[in-house]
């Protein structure tokens, strides 16, 4: 990993006759430097860069996006599905190497909220803040729906009756089931950082040991002639080019994004990780780097033992491609299928509590430098983490269950076909965030050219092409799961209504909370010189 040069930064207006205050007691200027920024309480030091690359793959739950993107995906490009994998890396690669720069420069648990109102001031900043919030809060709650499906399938598979794995469409029992898995989760954030490194260090380390162990075994079938559909491991699947059409390619992109998701949960808890500076940038990189790593092994094992058939469990047969690996398992792995189910509700609840920390910890941030009400600024003083934060976002994400549930489950996943927009939208504006706050200092160093400007340049054109892309689809009444009102996509009309609706809260908190949006607390900047 290249050596970080630290940039002085100064502000596009003039500073106020008074310097900035701390909006809280707890408070400090982070590392004495003149940026606006300021701590917020958190425990400083309490985790480091194993704990905070374990954390970023629990957000990301490689099993469990896994198992719901292999179909749907190969049902889009077919045996270039580890191509797609690898196209959808690249902008996510490029995009971290921004937020590494901008981590490196300004250590802030608002991430995103932060660095685009410190470049771009803070209207965008707010809203890049809802963006990640809005798409947080979208995954907690379908997060916490996939625990409760796994874990009736798992009870099934472990007492032989299939009647336990019905309980699932009982809406009553789901969402009683998917509020205490909400409950246990709030309670293990709630606590110290130590607490959920204890707990994902268990977690994420028997799912990958389940997938590393379901690819092998892939593998091992192929190579003794067991195997469904034996397919030859051919370079033509890292081509993505012969996927045929470009709109395949967006679609497969759409939903690679989406598996990949998650790795800047590494840089939220950049203000309580040793090293601030460095180590959370550095957990980033190399979280996406091992999650496409496994994510490439287990895919290729899946298509060379079960080809692209639409029978059996042929990964092109539509009635596979919800949960993949639970049909897979059995002929795979054998008396250890359940092992497969439990892997994906392990990735699935520790999902759910790692991302918990994201949202928070954004709120916080947001509460502290007063671009919304205060009391998101309180810290647990006895654990030092964002209290009340995450507890309103259990309640938020709890109640958008609940209701969608109720509701539609088709509205409840059109949700996360929109959750691709706010990826697109909030990664997107902190890509640029990085090319525009370290202008001045593009072309001080070939280094700075690359990660400075072509890198994030690069990741945030192509985020913000697949957002507008999307979008456009979106509109059509076929889209997603095919619901629409008044002949317009329910995923479109679903994506404008959650930034709408950030739209109208900013607005009011314009009016309630004027200081924020005059700079008072946190200016517009751009990094200088190096050091």
């Amino acid at each position: 990993m290249t050596q970080h040069d630290h940039s002085q930064t100064t502000p596009e207006r003039p500073h106020h006759s008074e310097p900035h205050a701390p909006l809280t007691d707890a408070s400090a200027a982070i590392d004495g430097s003149d940026l606006g920024l300021s701590k917020k309480g958190l425990s400083a030091g309490s985790v480091g860069l194993i704990g905070a690359i374990v954390i970023g793959i629990s957000c990301i739950a490689p099993a469990y996006t896994l198992t719901g993107s292999l179909g749907p995906t190969v049902a889009e490009v077919g045996l270039q599905l580890p191509a797609i994998f690898l196209l959808g890396f690249i902008p996510m690669l490029l995009v971290a190497f921004g937020y590494r720069e901008l981590n490196s420069a300004m250590p802030d648990s608002g991430t995103s909220f932060t660095w685009a109102t410190r470049a771009f001031g803070p209207w965008v900043g707010w809203m890049a803040g809802w963006g990640l919030i809005a798409a947080t809060v979208v995954v907690l709650s379908n997060l916490a729906g996939i625990a409760v499906e796994f874990f009736y399938l798992a009870l099934a598979q472990a007492f032989n009756n299939p009647d336990i794995a019905e309980l699932v469409g009982n809406p009553l029992v789901n969402v009683a089931t998917c509020l205490v898995f909400i409950f246990l989760a709030t309670l293990i954030s709630y606590r110290d950082m130590q607490t959920t490194q204890r707990v994902q260090y268990w977690l994420v380390g028997f799912q990958l040991l389940v997938m590393i162990g379901f690819g092998v075994a892939a593998f091992w079938h192929v190579a003794n002639g067991t195997a469904f559909d034996p397919t030859q491991v051919e370079l033509s699947w890292f081509n993505p080019f012969e996927v045929g059409s470009f709109t395949a390619v967006v679609a497969g992109l759409s939903v690679s994004l989406f598996v990949f998701w998650g790795w800047d949960v590494t840089l939220t808890m950049n203000e309580e990780t040793k090293g601030s500076h460095t180590t959370p940038g550095r957990a980033a990189t190399m979280t996406v780097t091992i999650v496409v790593a496994i994510y490439l092994f287990v895919a290729m094992g899946a298509l060379a033992f079960a080809g692209i058939g639409t029978e059996g469990v042929g990964l092109g047969n539509p009635d596979i491609q919800e949960n993949a690996f639970f049909y897979l398992a059995g002929p795979i792995l054998g008396p250890l299928a359940i092992l497969m189910s439990l892997a994906v509700l392990s990735s699935s609840a520790a999902s759910l509590q790692s991302t918990f920390v994201s949202p928070a910890r954004t709120l916080l941030a947001m509460g502290h430098y007063g671009a919304l009400p205060e009391q998101f600024a309180r810290v647990s003083p006895r654990f030092f983490t964002p209290g009340y934060a995450t507890v309103v976002s259990a309640i938020v994400a709890a109640v958008f269950y609940a209701v969608m549930r109720f509701v539609s489950e088709d509205v409840l996943w059109d949700t996360i076909t929109t959750l691709g927009m706010m990826i697109c939208f909030y990664y997107g504006l902190t890509a640029f965030a990085a090319v525009w706050y370290f202008r001045k200092t593009w072309f001080r160093s070939f280094r700075n050219a690359f990660f400075r400007l072509f890198a994030p340049l690069v990741g945030g054109v192509i985020l913000a092409v697949l957002f507008v892309t999307t979008l456009v689809d979106s509109m059509d009444p076929d889209y997603g799961s095919g619901s629409n009102i008044g002949g317009v996509g329910l995923v479109f009309i679903l994506g404008v209504v959650i930034l709408g609706v950030g739209v109208v809260i900013m607005v009011w908190q314009r009016i309630r909370r004027p200081s924020f949006f005059r700079q008072e607390h946190l200016e517009r900047g751009v990094a200088e010189a190096d050091a």
